[in-house]
């Protein structure tokens, strides 16, 4: 078969494959995933299939055993994960990082971006900029700025804290 044969063969044969494997899946999106994938195997093959050789029958084969290896993988995955223990949980952030969070909500977005950029995910001031497109000169500005409006929404939430003395609780 050549390319132009295969062509013609592709174009007749895909729609009625398709819903046939939609019948045996129940999944139109499968269906035609799983006649795809016949159909590239079939292209690597196409001198050795013959018109007269029922090409369209090894297709339909291929895309139903495409079809039911998935079934079972699925199959599998799903036992897998049924008998599998949940996952132990994982505790919550930590205070700090909590009024932390908090803290970088109340500053502007610029100089939150500018922070969380610079100080969480390590970059230099000059990759800050090239990210934010915002000159050196601004992104060192919103810097300074969003530390000390840090500093002091930080220096609050402490303040707010109980007090403790040596020997037990202030009461």
């Amino acid at each position: 078969m050549d390319e132009d044969e295969f062509d013609a063969f592709y174009a007749a044969a895909f729609p009625r494959l398709t819903g046939q494997l939609f019948a045996f899946t129940g999944d139109f999106g499968e269906a035609q995933d799983v006649v795809q994938e016949a159909f590239v195997r079939a292209w690597d093959r196409r001198h050795r299939l013959m018109a007269d050789e029922a090409p369209e029958a090894w297709v339909r084969t291929v895309a139903m055993r495409l079809a039911v290896s998935r079934w079972r993988r699925a199959k599998r995955w799903l036992e897998l994960v049924r008998h599998s223990p949940p996952p132990e949980t994982t505790p919550g952030p930590g205070p700090d990082r909590t009024a932390l969070v908090a803290a970088l909500r109340q500053l502007p977005e610029s100089q939150r971006m500018a922070v969380v950029l610079h100080h969480l995910c390590d970059l230099s001031v000059e990759q800050v900029a090239s990210e934010t497109g915002a000159p050196v000169g601004t992104v060192k500005a919103r810097l300074s700025r969003g530390r000390a409006a840090l500093a002091r929404h930080l220096a609050v939430d402490e303040a707010e804290e109980p007090a403790w003395e040596e020997g037990g609780r202030v009461g």
